[in-house]
């Protein structure tokens, strides 16, 4: 007995399949942008992965949770002013990043207020 999958479950497969598509190469141009790659470079030791701040390090120095609503509320020149000049226990990045590698490092850490737990 051949059967056939209606044209319904069809559709609704292939949808499926689009979506994942598109989500997957979203998050991939998230992790591959020039933010995502100084991020990892410079602030995953003490903001960790998913920028929360719960490394050993970041614990110890208390560091800022990126996706809470207090940095995320935070204007763009105000998390430029501190990445660039330091705040609190975090170091000044002025001599190790320019102003355009700061704008997207702060681009890519817009995106944690979308996946984080505030």
């Amino acid at each position: 007995m051949n059967v056939k999958p209606s044209r319904s479950i069809s559709w609704l497969l292939l949808l499926v399949f689009v979506v994942t598509s598109a989500l997957i190469a979203q998050q991939g141009a998230k992790s591959s942008s020039p933010g995502a790659s100084t991020f990892k470079n410079k602030c995953v030791l003490c903001h960790g992965i998913d920028g929360a701040g719960k490394t050993a390090l970041g614990k110890q120095l208390q560091a800022a949770n990126l996706g809470s609503k207090d940095v995320q509320k935070l204007g763009d020149a105000e998390l430029h002013k501190i990445v660039h000049d330091g705040q609190a226990n975090m170091p000044a990045f002025a001599d190790q990043l320019s102003d355009s590698e700061i704008a997207q490092v702060i681009k890519y850490v817009r995106h944690f207020g979308n996946t984080a737990t505030k």
